[in-house]
């Protein structure tokens, strides 16, 4: 799995190279071979070059349910309202001894497992302790797709009434990564740190993911980020849907028959669930 994530991670870094000379916004049609099998976008922002780097541009500014890449900000607006401390294990919960599926979500959880797990009813709890006015206040506030709540203060981020687009992920993760969100410094260098994936030689590597599964189908995939090495920063969305296997692990796959990697078994968390 490190080689499938440090090959996206080149994959980026490569894209994002390739368009030193391009305008503000390069549509690159040739990344559909990373798409094959599905309706899907990549937005790759370049921050130092002030340019985009774009695979299927409608895709792009199509809003879609952000599934548990939404953690990122619940995250956040949890230790801005004080519903969380700084220190990782005064954010424990403890499991409420209900049996699910996912083995990793059958216990207590801080804030960095539940992010590292994707454990769904640790962020509900969240929600609920944040409350409705806060969290309104919240994405209001920075201006989160289409800030709408009304699906329910626990699942209206669980494909329901809760929309972004792959261009709207990445400029608000960038505003994030910048210090031009109303969050603490403090706060945003935890949750950074919760959704890092790799460190290697100077190179962060930071992403979090979401699935949509709904019926027993595999509905939706994302996958979030972003690449800092050596003072350059570079910010990622990528979606995928399909009537089934629109598994975030399925769209990490195209990766490893470009590498020649034996395939890697699928955790198939379904860290997005029907609202």
């Amino acid at each position: 799995m490190k080689k499938i994530l440090w090959f996206l991670c080149a994959l980026l870094l490569a894209c994002a190279t390739a368009a030193e000379a391009s305008p503000a916004v390069e549509v690159r049609d040739d990344l559909g071979k990373y798409f094959r099998g599905y309706v899907g976008t990549m937005v790759i922002y370049d921050q130092t070059g002030d340019r985009y780097i774009v695979y299927n541009e409608p895709q792009s500014h199509k809003r879609l349910s952000p599934c548990s890449t939404f953690k990122i900000f619940n995250s956040l607006i949890g230790l801005e309202t004080g519903v969380l401390e700084a220190a990782d294990e005064k954010t424990l919960m403890t499991w409420d001894g209900t049996h699910r599926s996912i083995d990793s979500w059958n216990r207590d959880h801080t804030l960095a497992s539940a992010t590292s797990n994707s454990v769904v009813w640790y962020f509900q709890s969240l929600a609920a302790r944040i409350g409705e006015q806060r969290m309104q206040e919240r994405l209001d506030g920075i201006g989160y797709g289409n800030r709408d709540i009304s699906g329910g203060l626990t699942t209206f981020w669980l494909r329901s009434s809760l929309r972004i687009t792959a261009r709207e992920q990445v400029d608000l993760l960038t505003k994030l990564y910048s210090g031009r969100l109303p969050f603490s410094a403090g706060n945003v260098a935890i949750v950074k740190r919760n959704i890092t994936l790799a460190e290697n030689d100077g190179t962060v590597f930071m992403g979090k993911t979401g699935s949509g599964f709904e019926d027993g189908r595999w509905l939706l995939g994302w996958f979030v980020g972003g690449v800092e090495r050596q003072g350059k920063r570079y910010v990622f969305a990528v979606n995928i849907e399909a009537p089934d296997g629109a598994t975030v692990n399925a769209g990490k796959k195209v990766t490893q028959r470009r590498l020649g990697i034996d395939p890697i078994a699928e955790k198939k968390t379904p860290d997005c669930i029907a609202g």
